[in-house]
């Protein structure tokens, strides 16, 4: 049996996994999701890490951290402060040590679909919402009605100073890695999770449909992390 912590990317929270988490528990794994602090201006790469540690409290060494999106930025500082036996990321922005996730997109420029550079509606207080039906759109289009009108209700705002801070770590992460890339991805263009996984010499899985399939199919995903 293994646990997978389930690290969600900008605008969502831990509710996002809750049609993957009971497929996980079908095949006899544990499932942890916590909110990152998302809407908090001053939370940045450690406090998210924090974030996610502390949900991780008694889970035991035989963890599988698997982030998603912006997630994708946290999960390595998370295996460089407790032990994991793999990380996963799905449809994931990476940094690399001492550099940022933005770093990273400007040596990309082809990184996000255009609309996505302003996709946000500035809040006044340091985050943005993204509207209902971009929302749909980008994350969720090949989800089915209910779905996507659901994971639209409970997006939150996000800030953004985690994709501007350097991950402190010395050296990148030493243990087994998987890039899982979405070949129908309105966010963030398959090109770049295919260029991220070959840069990083990551193993490399690739699922049909979009940015989302912990809802449009996590059957199917469920299989490819169980198989792990």
């Amino acid at each position: 049996m293994a646990t997978f912590a389930l690290v969600h990317g900008a605008y969502h929270g831990g509710a996002c996994w809750d049609l993957l988490i009971p497929e996980l528990e079908a095949r006899g794994h544990d499932a942890i999701a916590m909110d990152l602090p998302a809407p908090d201006p001053a939370a940045g790469v450690n406090e998210y890490a924090d974030t996610v540690i502390t949900a991780l409290k008694g889970a035991g060494n035989e963890v599988t951290l698997l982030g998603h999106s912006m997630g994708g930025l946290t999960i390595p500082l998370v295996a460089d402060r407790r032990p994991v036996r793999r990380l996963v990321f799905l449809a994931a922005m990476l940094s690399e040590p001492g550099g940022t996730g933005g770093d990273v997109l400007a040596r990309h420029p082809d990184a996000i679909n255009p609309v996505m550079a302003t996709a946000g509606v500035d809040n006044g207080d340091g985050t943005a919402s993204m509207p209902d039906d971009l929302a749909a759109e980008v994350f969720y289009h090949d989800c089915p009605p209910d779905i996507a009108a659901w994971a639209v209700s409970v997006l939150r705002p996000q800030a953004w100073k985690v994709v501007a801070d350097p991950l402190p770590v010395d050296a990148w992460p030493s243990v087994p890695q998987t890039y899982i890339a979405c070949r129908e991805d309105r966010t963030l263009t398959y090109a770049f999770q295919r260029a991220l996984a070959s840069e990083r010499g990551m193993d490399l899985v690739e699922l049909p449909g979009g940015h989302s399939p912990f809802l449009s199919r996590p059957a199917a995903l469920a299989d490819i992390l169980t198989a792990l």
